[in-house]
């Protein structure tokens, strides 16, 4: 079993999706997903099916998770209108801080310090199979789209 399984942010995931499903399997990658591509090039598919957990705030410090299909930008403005004030994206030291990962390896699941809102992109759907980061950039976990909208507790948008 790969060192990776061990890590702490790692586990915290596990753990999580131990509770919900026993079923859904960790998939350590041999190459990096840090990126979309990277991540959609490791597991021969298609980019869009790769799930980036994006964290936003807003002038209150209120943060907001976005889980947005790999071949696609989040629109800041579509989000403001949403949230009903300005966004802004989260530093580095703020995502570690809030989710408890660093970036390239947020989950959309098992935060430190739960989001106010986390808002999934409708595009995503286009995926039965769906491939979320597990804590650490070399570690994902497979999921069904409606699945992920359960656990993560999403509102469905149209955020790109």
């Amino acid at each position: 079993m790969s060192k990776l399984l061990h890590r702490k942010s790692v586990l915290v995931v596990k753990d999580y999706l131990l509770n919900i499903d026993p079923n859904i399997e960790l998939i350590v990658l041999d190459d990096s997903a840090r990126t979309a591509q990277d991540a959609a090039n490791s597991l021969n598919q298609d980019v869009g099916s790769i799930v980036k957990s994006l964290l936003f705030k807003n002038t209150d410090n209120d943060y907001f998770l976005c889980l947005v299909s790999g071949d696609k930008y989040l629109s800041t403005d579509k989000l403001s209108k949403i949230t009903g004030c300005k966004i802004l994206k989260a530093s580095a030291d703020e995502v570690k801080t809030q989710t408890g990962f660093s970036i390239g390896g947020v989950s959309p699941i098992a935060h430190t310090h739960t989001p106010k809102r986390i808002y999934i992109d409708k595009n995503l759907g286009r995926f039965e199979m769906v491939y979320a980061a597990a804590g650490h950039p070399y570690v994902v976990f497979g999921i069904t789209y409606s699945e992920l909208i359960k656990i993560s507790k999403a509102a469905e948008k149209n955020i790109t």
